[in-house]
């Protein structure tokens, strides 16, 4: 049988984010952006989300949920935290952070990864105030406030993508 990218179910609604904390808003929406590049997959095979529908652009859904996780272990985990690891897609000289190298008998796995890089990330940002600093690769100051909000903005551009990605699939359309 094969894997299909699986149903997401919506742990975060909307219409609750406007009344609470700053750090439940940006926790919430940055959940509510990572389901909806998974519920852009929802339903599809492997070959379906290693497709490259907007040619000559070699992105794709799959692509995205690498990138996500790369870019996700990058900032949370690896520059906030200061964990000392590698990539989870690429090697040291990618610069496209998990954009290449899409195989469609990975889907499966690189799903896998996928969340279990939410789960580190959340797990390495758990705990720490908002205005905790780290110094940047460039030697810039920046918060964890800021990370989630760089996440929130990556996710909602990246999800643009999908949009248009997962419609050249196979029309389907919504957030």
């Amino acid at each position: 049988m094969t894997w299909i990218a699986p149903p997401v179910v919506r742990t975060t609604q909307l219409e609750y984010l406007g009344t609470v904390t700053e750090r439940q808003m940006l926790e919430g929406w940055l959940s509510w952006h990572r389901e909806t590049l998974l519920a852009k997959c929802s339903g599809l095979e492997p070959a379906q989300l290693a497709w490259t529908t907007v040619e000559p652009s070699n992105l794709t859904l799959l692509g995205l949920v690498r990138h996500m996780a790369e870019v996700e272990r990058w900032w949370f985990r690896r520059s906030f935290a200061g964990e000392d690891i590698g990539n989870v897609f690429t090697g040291p000289s990618d610069d496209n952070e998990g954009l290449d190298g899409v195989h469609a008998a990975n889907a499966e796995r690189d799903f896998g990864l996928f969340q279990a890089e939410v789960k580190a990330c959340d797990e390495a940002a758990a705990g720490h105030d908002l205005d905790e600093t780290f110094m940047s690769s460039r030697g810039v100051s920046l918060s964890l406030r800021w990370v989630y909000v760089l996440m929130i903005q990556e996710y909602a551009r990246h999800n643009g993508h999908a949009d248009f990605l997962r419609e050249r699939t196979d029309g389907a359309t919504g957030d």
